[in-house]
């Protein structure tokens, strides 16, 4: 049973502690027993070691064979040339290494520096390593929180936790338990290690430490993921075994050939057959092959794909499925407004993103603030909002503060609504526990007013009228209401209200006591983050290429489903079939989970755990997978992907230290490319093998057909 599921009262009782904290003797003993509160060091490979492995390759044995050879006869140009090659492939090789260990040490430096924890009945400052189970820690705006949390007390605590699980908004937080099978992103009443506190205060126990808190299970799956060698490095492991057996029984058959048939010398045979084997042997190859990479390399950053390893330039072209992140990568991560319902007429709204380019339409028309029922609506949702946006220098619009109410004021700009003129005299700040924010003020005409937002529900039940151009104030139609709510909500959209109530002339002061009856109801909104357009084109140009896109993503089902249909990555036929969530996976045997990985391709709510095991399956199936992500959670199955790929501006720097390649503008629209120039770089690959081949084949067939048919070998 977890943490989270238990009541406060059972987690102190298990951890023989009390809301008092311990005390400073209490906590010493702990800490001896527990050891500090940080993740453990994985010990690395010596120099010598790492160098070693860069020649752990057939290929590379039969060049360092040919380079001896070589030397023998001395032929020093050649014997340089090949050590030449060898030598500057291990120096790319050792490089590259240490991805894991570097992404490993990017986790660590998440991690909180210090805790304000109750010790000895008062509160203390104090390094995070010290904290112990059972410490009382207090958490405040703007703390990263130290250890994994239960929490005993909240004040619209809101905690943002996107490293962990990709969720772009801050989650609500809260003492109340929750379901024992609930993922990670619904375990409101935990707060996790590493995470960073959005608003508000709270109280919480420490339950885990170092590498028992769920990042630290995060950096235990990173060191214990297998790395898949590349298609590339198992073609060429393959073909270099083939062709040392075919040198090895070609050379054998041919020196007892010219010894027994044709009575040549021992001595002449043997350096004929040394010679035969250096001239098959194609020592340009590795240099070919990287010169050929790193070409490719180059043209990719110029597509915004940084790569950190050179295969992976040549996996890329061999992706049969991308599993991509929703968040950022299929979305702009800017939340917009797309729907608004008034009680005459239900809206569209054009444009994504807070650049305020697009149009409020009723019935396909465009329409203006001339209609009172807009007016009133997005008034209230631009004046009871503390964000701002705004044009930077570049052109570019910027938005500060929360980014629903981002959404919310973008939607007042491409209306006109211009709010700088109303005065705030009091306010009700939004807190968890209420779902709602108010102002009192004055408008630019002098009208004293209350302009309320928040969950509709909250609204809904505070309210006794709603605002209508025909009628003025009407009774609520409190049915009407939920059926448009329930229209928004199904089609994945965060839904928002808005009310308002004409105060006294000469009241000063906002409670929430005021806003307990009595409010006019004025319409809600529908709220979603984007699709951007140009991903919406490469999810279309990947299936006629014949790579599948899958979604994974940590966001609720609801949401998954209609950015998917949306992107088409999925059809309407399936309906809410096609997502499988967290919990279904978790059900499923490794068998089951063949099936899902190859039927389904949107998967909702997902852990760490879940997308490590979905890659696996694909694999398994013969697939060669690209991953995306930009949060610690994607870091291990980056790792285990046959080609992992980071977000290079809102990725943490674990998830970039843990990828082969790295989105310089987080947009998927540059994987499809990359994948494009992958696949053109293959084929040149493939082209100059051929090219050398031949010739290398060409000069060991002129010394085999000479002793073969017993004329004088072709050697100076």
């Amino acid at each position: 049973m977890g943490e989270h599921s238990r009541t406060v009262e059972e987690v102190l009782e298990r951890l023989n502690a009390d809301k008092g904290g311990l005390t400073t003797a209490e906590a010493r003993r702990r800490l001896a027993t527990e050891g500090p509160n940080r993740l453990p060091d994985a010990r690395p490979d010596s120099l010598i070691k790492r160098i070693a492995k860069q020649f752990n390759d057939i290929l590379i044995y039969v060049l360092l064979v040919a380079a001896v050879v070589t030397a023998v006869l001395q032929h020093w140009i050649d014997s340089g040339v090949i050590l030449g090659v060898v030598v500057i492939n291990a120096a790319i090789g050792l490089v590259q290494e240490g991805k894991a260990e570097a992404a490993l040490e990017g986790i660590r430096k998440m991690l909180s520096l210090d805790a304000q924890v109750r010790r000895d009945g008062r509160w203390v400052t104090i390094a995070a390593e010290e904290l112990v189970p059972g410490d009382v820690v207090r958490l405040r705006s703007g703390d990263r929180v130290p250890a994994d949390l239960r929490l005993l007390a909240t004040t619209n605590l809101q905690v943002e936790e996107s490293a962990l699980t990709g969720e772009s908004l801050p989650v609500e937080k809260g003492p109340d338990s929750v379901d024992e099978d609930a993922g990670v992103g619904d375990r409101t009443s935990m707060a996790f290690s590493s995470s960073l506190v959005t608003s508000g205060r709270g109280v919480g126990v420490v339950v885990g430490t170092g590498a028992n808190t769920e990042i630290g299970r995060i950096n235990t799956m990173i060191s214990e993921v297998e790395t898949l060698a590349t298609p590339l490095t198992k073609a060429m492991n393959r073909f270099g075994a083939q062709l040392s057996i075919a040198i090895g029984v070609l050379a054998a058959a041919m020196f007892a050939i010219g010894l027994i048939v044709h009575g040549n010398p021992p001595g002449d045979m043997m350096i004929a057959s040394i010679s035969f084997a250096v001239a098959a042997i194609p020592e340009g190859l590795p240099a070919i092959m990287t010169i050929t990479l790193a070409i490719g390399v180059q043209r990719m950053a110029k597509r915004n794909a940084i790569t950190r390893r050179l295969t992976s330039v040549e996996t890329l072209g061999s992706v049969t499925v991308i599993c991509s992140d929703k968040t950022g990568t299929l979305t702009k991560n800017e939340m917009t407004v797309r729907a608004i319902a008034t009680a005459d007429g239900t809206y569209t709204v054009s444009g994504t993103g807070y650049q305020p380019d697009g149009q409020v339409l009723l019935d396909d028309a465009p329409v203006t603030l001339d209609r009172p029922d807009l007016l009133a609506l997005v008034e209230a949702l631009a004046v009871a909002n503390d964000a701002e946006v705004s044009e930077g220098e570049d052109g570019q619009w910027v938005m500060i503060g929360e980014p629903t109410e981002g959404a919310l004021q973008t939607l007042a700009v491409k209306c006109g609504f211009d709010c700088s003129e109303y005065d705030r005299v009091d306010e009700v700040p939004f807190e968890s526990e209420h779902k709602l924010m108010a102002t009192l003020g004055q408008s630019p005409d002098g009208r004293p007013l209350v302009l309320v937002k928040g969950a509709p529900d909250r609204l809904l039940k505070r309210s006794s009228t709603q605002h209508s151009i025909q009628d003025g104030e009407s009774a609520l139609d409190h049915a009407w209401w939920e059926e448009r709510i329930a229209e928004m909500t199904v089609h994945g959209l965060r839904v928002l209200a808005a009310a308002r109530y004409a105060p006294h002339e000469n009241q000063r002061s906002l409670s929430l006591d005021d806003l307990d009856d009595g409010l006019v109801f004025l319409g809600v909104v529908g709220i979603v983050d984007p699709p951007r357009p140009e991903a919406i084109e490469s999810i279309a140009a990947c299936r006629r290429a014949g790579i599948a896109v899958k979604m994974i993503t940590g966001d609720h089902p609801a949401t998954a489903l209609a950015i998917a249909l949306e992107m088409d990555i999925v059809s309407n036929e399936r309906g809410d079939d096609a997502v499988m969530s967290g919990v279904e996976l978790e059900a499923a045997t490794d068998e089951e989970l063949h099936a899902i990985a190859r039927d389904y391709s949107v998967f909702a709510r997902t852990s760490p755990e879940h997308k490590l095991r979905l890659v696996k399956a694909l694999q398994s199936a013969g697939e060669v997978v690209a991953m995306t992500g930009d949060g610690v959670n994607d870091a291990p199955t980056l790792k285990r992907a046959d080609v992992g790929v980071a977000m290079g501006i809102k990725g943490t720097e674990a998830t970039k230290e843990a990828a082969e390649i790295v989105l310089a503008d987080d947009n998927f629209a540059s994987i499809e490319r990359a994948v494009e120039e992958g696949r053109t770089i293959y084929d040149n690959l493939r082209k100059a093998i051929l090219f050398i081949l031949p010739t290398n084949g060409a000069e060991a067939l002129v010394i085999m057909f000479a002793v073969v048919a017993g004329f004088a070998l072709p050697l100076t």
